[in-house]
């Protein structure tokens, strides 16, 4: 059987990384990325070797389309291109609106949402020359219900959303799927910066009791990989019931 490739964005560590795991696991070939945290990537690789899968690293800004370009001009010439795209690159930024300069909400914005606009637009070419291949696009819970202190990243996963459903209709009579995980609070760095009275407070709001785990949600974007094509422009809540 012909080994799969798919990109995963963000997988130096958290639910990018774990995800990567879980693909290569699973006889993918795995491409990582990510835009600064060079020596996790290579974490993430020597981990993807050391279990007998196989990866190439794509460093570079998913948010910078001139990045995007030269990820997707190496993918062509090692495999021509992708069977699956994971957009997990993302960033946050937690404080008032009021508080937030112009390069605050650039890069939120940039990383969040603009990342998965480009990467979808290079990988959609070669997906709809053989009429087939899944976008998965890691969103948040915040996009659709809005989160105090963090409104850049509710806007941002808010139009993830939108570009999410959009997307899939316009790519449908190719048979290609676009959906997105909405994650609930999965215990990752991002919320790290959490006080222990701040985390239990939120882990009582949670009916599972509990934060989700990177590994839950690579459970899920793997089986989004595997779905049947009927399903399609769906936003998956992965949120423990909240």
């Amino acid at each position: 059987m012909e080994r799969k490739n798919i990109l995963i964005t963000g997988s130096s560590r958290g639910i990018g990384r774990a995800c990567a795991l879980a693909f290569a696991k699973n006889g993918w070939y795995v491409f990582i990325n990510c835009r600064s945290s060079l020596d996790q990537l290579k974490e993430t690789e020597s981990m993807i070797l050391a279990s007998g899968g196989a990866c190439t690293m794509l460093p570079g800004d998913a948010g910078n389309p001139d990045d995007v370009r030269a990820m997707f001009d190496k993918i062509s010439s090692l495999c021509g291109g992708l069977d699956v795209l994971v957009n997990n690159a993302g960033c946050a930024y937690f404080g008032l609106l009021s508080d937030m300069t112009d390069e605050d909400w650039r890069c939120v914005i940039d990383t969040d949402l603009s990342s998965a606009f480009y990467c979808c637009r290079a990988a959609i070419p070669y997906m709809v020359s053989r009429k087939a291949g899944k976008i998965i696009n890691i969103s948040s819970m915040w996009g659709t219900y809005g989160a105090s202190c963090e409104v850049a990243y509710s806007a941002a996963k808010s139009g993830l959303h939108g570009l999410t459903k959009a997307l899939a209709k316009e790519l449908a009579p190719s048979n290609i799927q676009v959906n997105a995980l909405a994650c609930g609070v999965i215990d990752t760095e991002m919320n790290a910066r959490l006080t222990p009275e701040e985390r239990t407070a939120l882990e009582d709001e949670i009916p599972a009791g509990r934060y989700g785990t990177p590994g839950e949600a690579a459970q899920a974007v793997l089986m989004l990989a595997e779905a049947p094509a009927y399903l399609t422009g769906q936003i998956i809540g992965l949120d423990g019931g909240i």
